[in-house]
């Protein structure tokens, strides 16, 4: 897993489950910072390529990498790519939820509507594709969940914008995902959904 994020590492193995291969972190195979790809990609998709490609590189393992982020409607869609950096390159998941709700002020529950997307990529540099020079991506899944901007955190569950984020089935001042179980959030979450096709592509190719 393209990833140094334990809550990440943990919550893809509890969705993906794969019957073979054996999920790790970037940690756990010997990778260090100072060789992390720059994720300079317009897109979600286009950010997971490049960590997956680049780790599969560089470790020879078939690697996945996910990106994920919130796209706020009455923010054009942002903060999208920067959403772990939104307030900041060194932000805590606190600081970024304070500067989102102060975007959005007073906005009613109408205006406030959101969604969590999440890319999976997987790559392998042991397989033959037809980009030249590029290690080839494999397997892409996609997974959304709609949803609204709270107007104050609520809970301490999950992570990033979990506390704010209320889930399209809940009323406006519902719960927020902070105060879902991990059961419950698997069940919906814009990972859980990139992960359930992604587990079906990793049985398809034997992993």
């Amino acid at each position: 897993m393209a990833t140094r994020s334990v809550h990440k590492l943990r919550e893809l193995r509890e969705l993906l489950h794969p019957a073979v291969a054996e999920l790790i972190s970037l940690d756990d195979a010997g990778v260090l910072p100072d060789v992390d790809p720059v994720e300079d990609g317009a897109t979600f998709a286009a950010n997971a390529r490049i960590k997956a490609r680049a780790y599969a590189r560089l470790t020879g393992l078939p690697t996945l990498a996910d990106d994920s982020g919130i796209e706020v409607d009455a923010l054009g869609g942002g903060p999208g790519v920067f959403t772990r950096r939104y307030a900041g390159p060194a932000a805590t998941d606190a600081q970024n939820n304070a500067k989102l709700l102060a975007a959005l002020g007073g906005s009613p529950p109408d205006l406030r509507g959101a969604r969590y997307v999440c890319v999976l990529v997987l790559a392998d540099a042991s397989s033959r594709g037809p980009e030249q020079g590029l290690v080839p991506v494999i397997a892409e899944t996609r997974g959304t969940c709609r949803g609204r901007i709270a107007t104050s955190p609520r809970g301490t569950g999950g992570f990033g914008y979990d506390p704010i984020f209320e889930p399209l089935s809940e009323p406006p001042g519902g719960r927020t995902l902070g105060l879902w179980s991990a059961e419950e959030k698997h069940r919906i979450s814009h990972r859980a959904r990139a992960a359930r096709r992604m587990a079906a592509r990793l049985a398809a190719l034997g992993y």
